[in-house]
């Protein structure tokens, strides 16, 4: 096991890993930009080195200052925790030359999975399902025409590299097509430093799907079975579940199979998550791989007992996985809102600012992880969550009901929050019912 870690992130996830160490005990170094000079969880770390101003790309999206307080620090490793460096191969692959373990994939894995084009391939050779659309980058408007034409319309455009929706154009015919395809891929260029987009066949009314992976170093791959997280806007999740509900468990287990042979094909290590769209008639088909730790891996230790982060530094560390695919099962119903700093009634407008209330629910099976005490200030540089809210319960209608209590409880002020609109979806008759769509919030909102 290792001696010391360096966690190179913030926030919630900052906490939760530094949790995981203190639990293996492993000493935990925290780094920190001056904007989270006051956080209250650098005080539980064994050390803490600032590492820059607030802007991410002079901070924690600096890998020079993040490799220089590793060895000013003298640690054996590296938890990126998600978002910020936690993708980038070129980071991962620094870390192992300056003999400094990347708590996560190697640089060889994460290339393979993390750009989508190369995972499809991967994928494709893993008998994984995936959609139709073009085998490799599309080179120009012609090229993408033949494609389309080859699967039928509407398609969407997606950047190669990346997530969050940015490079990403639904077209419905010819000319939407060629009107978007540069655009996308200078977007994509711009958010990413990678133009390269290709083309697959479009989904109207699909449900997001997930599958927790978990690898080893010694080609062990176990899947943690599924998420639901359908209820999203603009490409980002609010609420997320498991088990997913109303699909066929025959079908479900077909896919998870199928996601944990995805990463022993592709000879990964660590924590991972294989994400598909399901359509109307509860066909599978891949859409991504995000090679790290989820923000929602909470929902999945519920049901499953298993503690990722913990598992994550174990299996870095070279031990194999503790557990053989029968043995993981899931009980029970498990739900996360994520808490965001946000106005839902301005357009989700980012309400950063000091939090002077902050009373977070409790009682059985509630959980909240967040990294937040009553004055904490939410500072304007970084992404809006503020915390998660998860429960757990026997069945699904216990669950929704234990959320809707859990988030009457729940004080936060003065700023704004997504609270209110997680309170109005647990009373929403279509979510309660089970089996929204990724459009759902959308259509509700409008």
């Amino acid at each position: 096991m290792f001696r010391r870690v360096l966690i190179a992130n913030r926030g919630e996830i900052a906490l939760r890993i530094l949790r995981a160490c203190r639990e293996l005990g492993v000493e935990a170094v925290c780094v920190y930009s001056t904007a989270d000079k006051d956080a209250p969880y650098l005080r539980l770390a064994d050390r803490t080195i600032c590492i820059g101003p607030p802007p991410a790309r002079e901070s924690y999206l600096d890998v020079s200052r993040i490799i220089s307080a590793a060895e000013i620090a003298d640690v054996d490793a590296i938890h990126p925790g998600y978002g910020f460096l936690a993708e980038r191969a070129d980071f991962a692959e620094m870390c192992r030359d300056c003999k400094i373990e990347f708590i996560g994939p190697s640089p060889e894995a994460m290339a393979k999975l993390g750009d989508k084009v190369e995972a499809k391939r991967t994928a494709k050779a893993a008998k994984v399902p995936i959609f139709p659309g073009s085998e490799g980058a599309i080179e120009n408007e012609d090229e993408a025409v033949e494609v389309a034409d080859g699967i039928g319309y509407p398609v969407i455009i997606k950047a190669a590299a990346g997530g969050g929706g940015r490079g990403m154009r639904v077209c419905r015919n010819e000319a939407s097509l060629r009107s978007n395809i540069r655009a996308a891929q200078q977007e994509a260029q711009a958010a990413f430093g990678n133009g390269a987009v290709f083309i697959e066949k479009f989904l109207e009314n699909a449900r997001h799907i997930e599958v927790q992976v978990l690898g080893d170093k010694h080609g062990h791959g176990v899947h943690l079975f599924e998420r639901d997280c359908s209820m999203q806007r603009r490409h980002q999740k609010l609420i997320e579940e498991s088990p997913a509900p109303g699909v066929d468990r025959k079908k479900i287990a077909a896919v998870c199979d199928s996601a944990a042979r995805l990463i022993r094909t592709a000879g990964y290590s660590g924590a991972a998550t294989v994400e598909f769209l399901m359509d109307d008639k509860q066909n599978f088909y891949m859409l991504e791989v995000n090679t790290r730790v989820q923000v929602e891996h909470p929902v999945t230790e519920m049901v499953t007992g298993i503690d990722i982060v913990r598992a994550s530094i174990e299996v870095a560390s070279g031990l194999p996985l503790p557990w053989r695919q029968r043995d993981i099962q899931v009980r029970g119903h498990a739900m996360e809102c994520r808490i965001n700093a946000e106005d839902p009634d301005r357009g989700f407008m980012p309400s950063a600012g000091r939090i002077m209330t902050w009373q977070p629910p409790g009682g059985p099976g509630v959980r909240m992880d967040t990294h937040v005490v009553a004055g904490y200030s939410v500072p304007p540089n970084y992404d809006s969550m503020v915390g998660k809210l998860i429960v757990h319960a026997d069945d699904r209608d216990r669950c929704l009901d234990r959320m809707a209590r859990a988030l009457a409880e729940f004080e936060v002020g003065p700023i704004k929050t997504t609270i209110p609109l997680h309170r109005r979806l647990m009373q929403t008759g279509a979510f309660r019912q089970g089996g929204i769509d990724i459009h759902f919030l959308e259509r509700l909102l409008r």
